[in-house]
């Protein structure tokens, strides 16, 4: 769900850096930047109680949220724990915050990461990996755990394997024995493993040529585009991405979608969506509450969904672009 993809400042159509993954129940947010918990109010998930955020940079469009939504928390008696993570500089930064938003009822715990580092979660975990921003920063990527294979009821049913625990084991991987003295091996029935889903965020950056050689084949890049390849000196000084730059990275890391985020307000977004579609046809250019559904592979590729994350009764159509 894409609740700001301004680049630097706000504009009337954009708000700056946010982005929530769900992935089952989890609720993970990436950058908070300003008026993020008012995204999130006007979003279909509503101000829920996240339990981790997650910090790429100390740029002030990527954290001003950060007061407002923890007083908020305060404010409704919040009680559970709330972890932040970020790059080593996280702890300095809340303790200066903590003089505009206050004492909070409840436990904040904070995490340094660097690159390379790795949260294990069930069933997926998230790895920070290198950026080119000049400052302290990294980039985030959500990488599924391998699935079983697809069991065959078929075959099964024309072996004789009763329903029950001989089936579950064959689903793990795992050889039975059958009451008639039959050994079924799980290759007759069950297919190879299934990838999991890899969704990544850079955060600022330069073109981020670490995805090609740590997430190749992966589902999803959400990369910064803030400036088009005419400007593309002023986007190295900065330490930020073209729209080339960031089609550049895709087709280089053979990811299924791009979604280009943090346009600078100079741009309206079609402009940057023609220049990186001409090098990678794959991409997009969210809006804010836009999102992009993600379904095994299996089932399908990645999809944009325009005005997806907002309420039933307050969708729009947003422009084509």
């Amino acid at each position: 769900m894409f609740l700001g993809t301004s680049g630097s400042a706000p504009t009337a159509r954009r708000a700056p850096s946010a982005l929530l993954i769900r992935r089952g129940g989890d609720r993970l947010l990436f950058d908070c930047g300003e008026g993020t918990q008012r995204q999130l109010l006007r979003s279909s998930i509503g101000l829920v109680d996240l339990e981790q955020i997650f910090i790429t940079h100390f740029h002030a469009d990527h954290y001003l949220g950060l007061p407002g939504l923890l007083k908020t928390f305060a404010l409704r008696m919040r009680e559970a724990p709330l972890t932040i993570y970020g790059p080593p500089g996280l702890r300095e930064l809340l303790g200066a915050l903590r003089r505009v938003f206050g004492k909070v009822g409840y436990p904040i715990e904070l995490v340094e990461l660097r690159a390379g580092e790795v949260l294990e979660r069930d069933g997926y975990k998230l790895l920070a990996f290198p950026v080119s921003h000049g400052v302290s920063a990294i980039g985030y990527a959500l990488v599924e755990e391998e699935r079983p294979g697809r069991f065959d009821d078929g075959v099964a049913a024309a072996l004789g394997i009763p329903f029950g625990p001989e089936r579950g084991a064959l689903l793990r991987g795992e050889a039975v024995r059958l009451a008639d003295g039959r050994t079924i091996a799980p290759g007759e029935l069950v297919g190879p493993a299934r990838p999991g889903r890899t969704v990544i965020y850079t955060g600022d950056t330069a073109p981020a040529e670490a995805v090609a050689l740590l997430f190749p084949g992966a589902d999803v890049l959400v990369h910064e585009a803030t400036f088009a390849e005419e400007e593309v000196g002023r986007a190295a000084e900065t330490g930020h991405s073209t729209a080339a730059g960031a089609a550049r990275v895709a087709s280089a890391a053979g990811v299924s979608l791009l979604a280009m985020t943090h346009l600078s307000p100079r741009y309206s977004g079609p402009e940057l969506l023609r220049e990186a579609r001409a090098i990678f046809p794959a991409t997009v250019a969210p809006r804010d509450f836009d999102l992009i559904a993600v379904p095994f592979r299996e089932r399908g590729e990645p999809a944009l969904v325009k005005g997806g994350a907002l309420p039933a009764h307050d969708q729009w159509e947003a422009p084509v672009a």
